[in-house]
């Protein structure tokens, strides 16, 4: 990628930090619904929406990310992320405090992630963007699950090809 090639990311916040995704992950942006509970599942899996007649798994980003539990608002909204299990595509819904914007960044706008006592696993994070004054941790949406996790949700949900 030539240095001047700009990517699209959504960005969105999880209570005072501001994330982003590429934007070739995202899928849609639903304002919160029901979500259905699913038991035996880890705390950071809500449970399940469905999308059209589709089940999609909703996660709690702040609670796999070490924050606190997300409180529902009239901002709350779930992106619909499309993520790669066991070679199969499945469709996740991950809950943000609020969608800000979609915002263009060249590669000479992202820096490495630090590695600095954050409350965030480095492993997670592509990068940190810098936009105007301020720093937008992007997500790699696609590490921010575990392997067992992953696996786990691959067995309980069908791919997003099915939907």
């Amino acid at each position: 990628m030539s240095l001047n090639e700009l990517k699209q990311y959504l960005t969105f916040n999880l209570g005072e930090e501001c994330f982003a995704l590429e934007i070739s992950k995202v899928r849609e942006v639903l304002d919160y619904i029901a979500i259905t509970k699913v038991p035996r599942m880890p705390d950071f899996i809500c449970g399940v929406i469905n999308l059209r007649g589709n089940v999609v798994p909703v996660i709690d980003l702040r609670l796999k990310l070490g924050m606190s539990a997300i409180q529902k608002t009239v901002d709350t909204c779930i992106v619909i992320v499309e993520l790669e299990i066991n070679d199969k595509k499945i469709l996740m819904g991950a809950l943000a405090d609020s969608v800000q914007e979609v915002i263009d960044l060249d590669q000479n706008q992202i820096e490495p992630p630090l590695q600095l006592g954050t409350k965030i696993n480095t492993d997670f994070i592509k990068g940190m963007g810098k936009q105007d004054d301020k720093f937008l941790i992007i997500l790699d949406i696609d590490r921010v699950l575990s392997d067992m996790e992953l696996k786990k949700a691959a067995m309980t949900f069908r791919p997003a090809s099915e939907v």
